[in-house]
């Protein structure tokens, strides 16, 4: 009899640990809902390089995050753009921003979201068109590491880092 206890008293403690862990899982919905400010760097093997912060407003209907972002770089350039972010099922969403091709496919897996997306970074007459490869990461801190190779015809071109805080 005491060790049945002790076994159920276990599984319940065992039970206990991983709702923990789990709450502390990576959602962006949760994550970015309201206010969020990064900063991030952006180099490619050119040799242009590129530091910028990020003001990010993220709004949450219960099904789709938008996701705003406002960049200021260090030279002075603004820009915005807007992902929306489609919850598709427990750590799984689809994406869309302007400037992307198609969607992406978002896949968490506890503190890590991996992604990867189409951007023509030229213009309609002049397409440059390259892949970025996301990996955002959870820390324990709180702050959320988002780097990301950018790929060309399958060759890295480039990388970005981008630190979240809330």
């Amino acid at each position: 009899m005491k060790k049945g206890l002790l076994s159920v008293m276990m599984g319940l403690s065992m039970l206990t640990l991983t709702q923990a862990a789990d709450a502390a899982d990576l959602a962006l919905e949760r994550y970015f809902e309201g206010k969020t400010r990064a900063t991030g760097s952006f180099s490619a093997i050119n040799g242009v390089k590129r530091e910028f912060k990020v003001d990010l407003t993220g709004r949450w209907d219960g099904k789709t995050l938008v996701l705003r972002e406002d960049f200021v770089f260090s030279d002075g350039e603004k820009d915005r753009k807007t992902w929306r972010f489609t919850k598709t099922g427990p750590g799984r969403y689809t994406g869309t921003r302007e400037d992307v091709i198609g969607t992406t496919d978002v896949v968490i897996e506890g503190k890590v979201a991996k992604f990867n997306y189409l951007v023509n970074l030229g213009t309609e007459a002049k397409p440059n068109k390259v892949r970025f490869y996301d990996t955002m990461e959870l820390e324990p801190d709180g702050t959320l590491v988002n780097t990301a190779w950018v790929t060309k015809y399958l060759l890295p071109v480039a990388r970005t880092k981008v630190i979240f805080s809330r």
